[in-house]
Protein backbone atom coordinates (compact mmCIF):
# COMPACT_ATOMS: atom_id res chain seq x y z
CA UNK A 1 0.00 0.00 0.00
CA UNK A 2 1.33 3.50 -1.31
CA UNK A 3 1.62 6.35 1.20
CA UNK A 4 -0.36 9.38 -0.36
CA UNK A 5 1.84 12.13 -1.46
CA UNK A 6 1.69 15.81 0.86
CA UNK A 7 0.00 17.96 -0.91
CA UNK A 8 1.50 20.82 -2.86
CA UNK A 9 2.13 23.74 -0.46
CA UNK A 10 -0.22 26.86 -1.83
CA UNK A 11 1.59 29.07 -4.66
CA UNK A 12 2.56 32.27 -3.81
CA UNK A 13 -0.31 33.94 -5.16
CA UNK A 14 -2.56 31.96 -3.05
CA UNK A 15 -0.93 32.93 -0.15
CA UNK A 16 -1.03 36.68 -1.52
CA UNK A 17 -4.96 36.51 -2.09
CA UNK A 18 -5.60 34.76 1.23
CA UNK A 19 -3.01 37.61 3.27
CA UNK A 20 -4.54 40.45 1.48
CA UNK A 21 -8.76 38.81 2.46
CA UNK A 22 -7.36 37.96 6.09
CA UNK A 23 -5.71 41.39 6.77
CA UNK A 24 -8.54 43.85 5.43
CA UNK A 25 -11.02 41.78 7.22
CA UNK A 26 -9.05 42.46 10.50
CA UNK A 27 -8.20 45.82 9.78
CA UNK A 28 -12.35 46.62 8.81
CA UNK A 29 -12.99 44.63 12.44
CA UNK A 30 -11.25 46.52 14.41
CA UNK A 31 -12.04 49.64 13.17
CA UNK A 32 -15.51 49.16 13.86
CA UNK A 33 -14.53 50.45 17.36
CA UNK A 34 -12.41 53.76 15.94
CA UNK A 35 -14.06 57.18 17.35
CA UNK A 36 -11.77 58.28 14.66
CA UNK A 37 -13.18 58.31 10.32
CA UNK A 38 -10.43 56.64 8.61
CA UNK A 39 -9.04 58.75 6.51
CA UNK A 40 -8.57 61.67 9.49
CA UNK A 41 -7.39 58.72 10.93
CA UNK A 42 -4.57 57.90 8.96
CA UNK A 43 -3.70 61.23 8.53
CA UNK A 44 -2.76 61.48 12.69
CA UNK A 45 -0.77 58.19 11.52
CA UNK A 46 1.19 59.63 9.22
CA UNK A 47 2.14 62.24 11.73
CA UNK A 48 2.60 60.09 14.86
CA UNK A 49 4.97 58.04 12.87
CA UNK A 50 7.11 60.32 10.66
CA UNK A 51 6.82 63.29 12.51
CA UNK A 52 5.88 66.87 11.54
CA UNK A 53 5.12 67.67 8.00
CA UNK A 54 3.57 70.07 5.02
CA UNK A 55 0.30 69.44 3.43
CA UNK A 56 2.49 68.58 0.15
CA UNK A 57 3.91 65.60 2.30
CA UNK A 58 1.03 64.40 3.59
CA UNK A 59 -0.50 64.59 0.01
CA UNK A 60 2.43 62.23 -1.21
CA UNK A 61 2.07 60.14 1.83
CA UNK A 62 -1.14 59.15 1.39
CA UNK A 63 -1.22 59.66 -2.61
CA UNK A 64 -3.67 62.01 -2.48
CA UNK A 65 -4.35 64.97 -4.42
CA UNK A 66 -3.11 68.29 -2.25
CA UNK A 67 -6.15 69.82 -2.39
CA UNK A 68 -8.03 66.96 -1.08
CA UNK A 69 -5.64 66.80 1.43
CA UNK A 70 -5.54 70.54 2.27
CA UNK A 71 -9.53 69.82 3.47
CA UNK A 72 -8.55 67.08 5.67
CA UNK A 73 -5.98 69.42 7.15
CA UNK A 74 -8.34 72.09 7.40
CA UNK A 75 -11.22 69.93 9.28
CA UNK A 76 -8.67 68.17 11.45
CA UNK A 77 -6.84 71.91 12.63
CA UNK A 78 -10.38 73.07 13.17
CA UNK A 79 -10.88 70.14 15.29
CA UNK A 80 -8.04 70.89 17.44
CA UNK A 81 -6.00 67.38 16.30
CA UNK A 82 -3.31 69.31 14.16
CA UNK A 83 -1.38 72.24 14.55
CA UNK A 84 0.07 74.23 12.12
CA UNK A 85 3.24 76.56 12.34
CA UNK A 86 4.77 78.72 9.71
CA UNK A 87 7.84 76.84 8.46
CA UNK A 88 10.93 78.96 8.88
CA UNK A 89 12.78 77.99 5.79
CA UNK A 90 9.44 79.18 3.70
CA UNK A 91 7.33 81.60 5.14
CA UNK A 92 4.48 80.13 2.78
CA UNK A 93 4.36 76.79 4.05
CA UNK A 94 2.72 75.58 7.29
CA UNK A 95 4.23 72.89 9.06
CA UNK A 96 1.57 70.30 10.56
CA UNK A 97 1.73 68.37 13.85
CA UNK A 98 0.04 66.50 16.21
CA UNK A 99 -1.61 68.41 19.22
CA UNK A 100 -1.96 66.89 22.59
CA UNK A 101 -5.63 65.98 21.14
CA UNK A 102 -4.70 64.45 18.73
CA UNK A 103 -2.72 62.12 19.60
CA UNK A 104 -4.87 61.14 22.56
CA UNK A 105 -8.27 60.57 20.02
CA UNK A 106 -4.97 58.71 17.55
CA UNK A 107 -4.17 56.59 20.99
CA UNK A 108 -7.26 55.86 22.16
CA UNK A 109 -8.64 54.06 18.70
CA UNK A 110 -5.29 52.08 18.90
CA UNK A 111 -5.90 50.95 22.43
CA UNK A 112 -9.53 50.19 21.23
CA UNK A 113 -8.53 47.85 18.64
CA UNK A 114 -5.43 46.21 20.75
CA UNK A 115 -8.49 45.83 23.15
CA UNK A 116 -10.79 44.22 20.52
CA UNK A 117 -8.07 42.12 19.06
CA UNK A 118 -6.46 40.53 22.55
CA UNK A 119 -10.01 39.34 23.39
CA UNK A 120 -10.26 37.87 19.82
CA UNK A 121 -6.89 36.33 20.71
CA UNK A 122 -7.79 34.67 23.72
CA UNK A 123 -11.43 33.96 22.73
CA UNK A 124 -10.87 32.18 19.80
CA UNK A 125 -6.85 30.53 20.49
CA UNK A 126 -5.38 27.94 22.55
CA UNK A 127 -2.28 28.48 23.95
CA UNK A 128 -0.38 26.43 21.11
CA UNK A 129 -2.68 28.28 18.32
CA UNK A 130 -1.35 31.34 20.24
CA UNK A 131 2.74 30.87 19.80
CA UNK A 132 2.10 29.46 16.30
CA UNK A 133 0.45 32.90 15.38
CA UNK A 134 3.45 34.68 17.30
CA UNK A 135 5.64 32.81 14.95
CA UNK A 136 3.83 33.44 12.02
CA UNK A 137 3.96 37.34 12.90
CA UNK A 138 7.33 37.54 12.29
CA UNK A 139 6.69 36.16 9.19
CA UNK A 140 4.38 38.88 8.35
CA UNK A 141 6.52 41.31 9.27
CA UNK A 142 9.49 40.12 7.24
CA UNK A 143 6.82 39.84 4.21
CA UNK A 144 5.93 43.75 5.16
CA UNK A 145 9.58 44.67 5.14
CA UNK A 146 10.07 42.60 1.57
CA UNK A 147 6.89 44.01 -0.16
CA UNK A 148 7.48 47.71 1.25
CA UNK A 149 11.15 47.39 -0.30
CA UNK A 150 9.41 46.37 -3.90
CA UNK A 151 6.32 48.51 -3.91
CA UNK A 152 9.62 51.32 -3.69
CA UNK A 153 10.87 50.17 -6.63
CA UNK A 154 11.12 51.93 -9.82
CA UNK A 155 8.90 49.59 -11.82
CA UNK A 156 6.27 49.43 -8.81
CA UNK A 157 3.57 52.22 -9.73
CA UNK A 158 1.97 54.05 -6.89
CA UNK A 159 -1.44 52.62 -7.71
CA UNK A 160 -4.63 53.42 -5.98
CA UNK A 161 -5.21 54.15 -2.10
CA UNK A 162 -8.65 53.00 -2.14
CA UNK A 163 -10.71 49.72 -4.04
CA UNK A 164 -10.66 46.46 -3.49
CA UNK A 165 -8.21 45.30 -0.67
Amino acid sequence: MRTPAAAPPPSAGEIADHLRAAVSALVRGTRAVDQLAPVPASVLDLLDTRGPMTTAELAAGRQVRHQTMAVTVKELTSAGLLGAETDPADARKKILTLTTAGKAALDADRRKRVAVLAEAVDEALDEDERRDLARALDLIDRITHSAGRLSRSPQASPGPITGAW
